[in-house]
């Protein structure tokens, strides 16, 4: 089979396409013919070579992968060939005591498919996934619309709605509105029935984030988001910020939160430090929630509003598998709204 591959660590130059042995279904496990998958800043991390995914080289990147079952191995029951399938992406056992309490985002041996040891990814014609990680889709979406949700949209549900516990008639914070995380918190804000306001670099994504249903916008490179929040909520700030930018947003995040606000965050992608001002964690009364990939139970929610379309995976471009190289270079840019996807 064709597969993009890297065989060191580098920039985009160490992606191959090139062609591989085709992977065999192995008991539990099941093959399934790629139709989509779509790239995320993970896909950029363990081509770099960052330490705290080891994985052994060469590797097939690729953790948002949608198809069709092509071969299932021993043991594996009802999924026949041809079934139109997503792949949850985060490995569990489902025996440690957090995955028998349903945390198995906090798994003793949690990996993500096509970026942890052993596991190989969707930037491929074929891909070998545990049986256990395979979600039926519904008709009504798109190979494309499948692979642009699952780390995105059950990452900002577990955020959103299980960390935070965001409420009805709440003030939100969206940073980076137009990012394919962003542009999924801005809907279940709406979902939930809260006010959004949602940032973003320029007018065409802040117009993009309004369709989306933001109900207040703010052109960051422009105006200071953390004063444009207290203006727009008359001084008050809002209750919560969801923070994955980093160090170059999260002080001015911290400052736009109301009195008992939370802020939940999930990234770093500008850097892994940054500093606080404690004075207003403990005067404001403030919380402060880190938050991985959710759970698998939140990935079939996500997977059910999904596919009956309340909630929309927002797609920026798709490219040919060959062309992973310029795909990875457009994510890379920032210059995109929503997901960007190869397909085989």
């Amino acid at each position: 089979m064709k597969a993009v591959r890297f065989h060191r660590f580098g920039g985009v130059d160490t992606l191959i396409y090139e062609e591989v042995p085709a992977p065999k279904a192995g008991p539990g496990e099941v093959v399934i013919q790629v139709k989509a998958c779509a790239l995320n800043h993970l896909d950029l991390w363990i081509r770099q070579g960052v330490p705290a995914y080891k994985i052994s080289l060469p590797h097939i990147p690729g953790s948002d992968v949608a198809g069709v079952v092509a071969e299932v191995g021993p043991g594996v029951e009802n999924l026949p060939l041809g079934r139109r399938v997503v792949v949850a992406p985060g490995l569990s056992c489902f025996h440690c005591s957090y995955c028998l309490s349903g945390r198995d985002n906090l798994c003793d041996h949690y990996r993500m498919f096509g970026a942890g040891p052993g596991t190989e990814g969707g930037y491929a014609e074929f891909a070998k996934v545990p049986a256990i990680n395979l979600l039926p889709i519904s008709d009504a979406i798109s190979f494309e619309e499948a692979a642009a949700f699952p780390i995105t949209f059950v990452t900002a549900w577990h955020m959103l709605i299980t960390r935070a516990a965001l409420q009805p008639g709440q003030d939100l914070l969206v940073l980076a509105g137009g990012s394919g995380v962003g542009s999924a918190a801005i809907q279940i804000g709406k979902l939930v029935g809260s006010r959004v306001i949602a940032t973003a670099s320029t007018q065409e994504k802040l117009d993009r984030a309004r369709r989306l249903g933001a109900d207040l916008l703010i052109h960051y490179t422009e105006r200071d988001f953390a004063r444009e929040v207290m203006r727009m909520t008359q001084g008050r700030g809002v209750d919560v910020v969801f923070e994955h930018v980093g160090p170059a947003t999260f002080g001015k995040s911290v400052v736009s939160l109301a009195r008992g606000g939370i802020i939940v965050t999930c990234g770093a992608t500008t850097g892994p430090t940054t500093e606080l001002d404690l004075r207003h964690i403990f005067w404001k009364d403030l919380s402060i929630l880190g938050a991985r990939v959710g759970t698998r139970a939140e990935m079939e929610i996500v997977t059910r509003l999904i596919g009956a379309r309340k909630l929309t995976p927002i797609i920026d471009s798709i490219y040919p598998l060959e062309q992973a190289r310029e795909a990875q270079e457009k994510m890379q840019s920032r210059d995109l709204f929503g997901k960007v996807l190869l397909t085989p």
